[in-house]
């Protein structure tokens, strides 16, 4: 009986261990599981996008007045239509200099990426004096280090700058500020102004503004 009883407490006692192991191995196992390791091997990559490539320079689009669409939707506008609109690919600096590895001055610049730069003008426009009638132009520019040139065109829809100076309507200097900043995309906005409002042009820390007044 002795002998019978220890080996009976020898069986339960191996089957005991077993189990435990069993469930250290199992908790071992769901803790493999959740490591970052495993979810990257377990999980699929990020699909390509199939439609489109992504752009490193991004399209983007400035309103006078200022946030026009936002105000249209708030129904806060005193306007029934905007004055102007501008519309440009951001590209930025990675590391650069505006004017030692991206522009050079005296050579034109398309004064951003992508599509030709666009101006809309919803009504007729006074620009240092000149009056530019309402309608869609490209905007290019000349830069100098005191001064940019920019140039109003009429060659819509292209891409790039195909400089048609057969095809410019006009040619407004500004001249050029200096800050302190230094701007990783390049941006255009419209800045409200006492008659108008101003076009500002603004990369590393180099701006510009065009003045344009309704």
């Amino acid at each position: 009986m002795k002998i019978t009883s220890c080996c009976f407490s020898l069986v339960l006692s191996i089957i005991f261990i077993s189990c435990n192991s069993g469930k250290d191995e199992k908790k071992e196992s769901n803790t493999k599981k959740t490591t970052p390791d495993s979810i990257n091997r377990i999980l699929p990559a990020k699909p390509v996008n199939p439609y489109a490539t992504v752009d490193i320079s991004p399209m983007d689009m400035a309103y006078f007045p200022v946030d026009y669409p936002k105000l249209k939707m708030a129904g806060q506008l005193t306007v029934t239509q905007p004055h102007a609109r501008v519309i440009y690919s951001r590209p930025h600096l990675e590391g650069r200099h505006i004017f030692k590895e991206v522009l050079k001055y005296g050579e034109p610049w398309r004064m951003g990426a992508n599509e030709a730069t666009e101006l809309e003008l919803y009504s007729d426009a006074l620009i240092q004096n000149k009056k530019i009638k309402a309608g869609r132009y490209i905007l290019y520019c000349i830069p100098q280090p005191k001064e940019w040139t920019i140039v109003f065109n009429s060659n819509t829809d292209t891409w790039g700058l195909q400089q048609d100076a057969s095809k410019d309507v006009a040619r407004f200097t500004v001249p050029v500020k200096e800050t302190t900043n230094s701007l990783e995309y390049y941006t255009m906005i419209f800045e409200q102004a006492e008659k108008g409002t101003n076009l500002l042009m603004a990369w590393d820390n180099v701006e510009v503004r065009l003045p344009l007044s309704f």
